[in-house]
């Protein structure tokens, strides 16, 4: 007799060989490596290899691979169109997955197979994955400026993935600290097991559907409230807030009723999230 767990609680569907965490201990680990010693002496390319190839990239290997991110950087205009004509009160993931998708029609042919290829030829999985990752960061700076109304920032050769980003979404040469404090922050964020949106990834390649299929359904994954768009529900609490002295009101308000206080813990981590730690040690910067 079949049991039914909702929600597929305490039902392990696979397990990651790229990342592991540790609850009770609080460490979070990339190939063997802890989070720690990665935003510390690593950058987001060389974490991004890492997760990519299973192991640390050589210099030679690093630089080819910044330079296939440069490549792809460069959005093409029919991108943009499309973009263009999205509404501008449309939520930025709601706008990231319908690009995403779209992809497959702007680069189809050879970078847009389905079947067997999509999911055994591992240099073309690794090859349209970096191009994915170049475009994704570009894509979310551009429509900072367009849904504004303006032209997007051109994106620039000579800057790493971060640095670009931070260019290309405020049009202003980056400050190296806070160029540092984002990269730092795509680590922490580049890998979590297999979570919501890897689960999403998983069943869709599974089909053999398209990588750009693939990675949009993980992006709608990731755009809900018990998943990445926890994210949203700090920032709005913290707008609700308004000024620090008014905190312990709220907080009080919101525990009398019972209510969710966003932000605070996550539910694999039974001690502090290390990533949080980290965080804190470069806001105090």
């Amino acid at each position: 007799m079949s049991e039914y767990l909702p929600g597929l609680a305490g039902v392990p569907a696979t397990k990651s060989n790229i990342s592991d965490i540790d609850g009770e201990k609080g460490i979070l680990s990339y190939r063997g490596y802890r989070i720690e010693e990665l935003a510390e002496h690593s950058t987001f390319e060389e974490t991004a290899l890492l997760l990519l190839d299973g192991r640390l990239p050589t210099e030679r290997e690093l630089a080819d691979f910044r330079r296939q991110l440069v490549e792809n950087r460069r959005i093409k205009f029919h991108t943009r169109g499309l973009m263009k004509n999205l509404p501008a009160t449309g939520h930025p993931m709601e706008m990231l997955q319908t690009v995403v998708s779209s992809l497959a029609m702007f680069y189809p042919g050879s970078e847009c197979l389905t079947g067997d290829v999509a999911c055994n030829d591992l240099d073309y999985i690794h090859n349209t994955t970096v191009k994915i990752l170049a475009r994704m960061g570009p894509i979310v700076a551009m429509w900072e400026h367009i849904r504004a109304g303006y032209d997007p920032v051109e994106p620039r050769e000579d800057l790493g993935y971060a640095e670009n980003f931070l260019w290309m979404f405020t049009g202003k040469e980056p400050d190296p600290l806070l160029a540092r404090i984002m990269d730092v922050c795509l680590i922490l964020h580049a890998e979590h097991t297999i979570n919501a949106s890897t689960f999403a990834v998983l069943v869709n390649a599974s089909t053999l559907a398209n990588p750009y299929s693939v990675i949009a359904a993980a992006i709608g994954a990731l755009s809900g409230p018990l998943h990445g768009g926890a994210n949203q529900k700090v920032i709005q609490m913290l707008e609700e807030i308004g000024t620090p002295d008014k905190a312990e009101e709220y907080v009080d308000k919101r525990l009398a009723e019972k209510k969710v206080i966003w932000g605070m813990g996550h539910r694999e981590y039974k001690t502090k999230d290390p990533r949080a730690i980290i965080l804190q040690k470069l806001m105090d910067k």
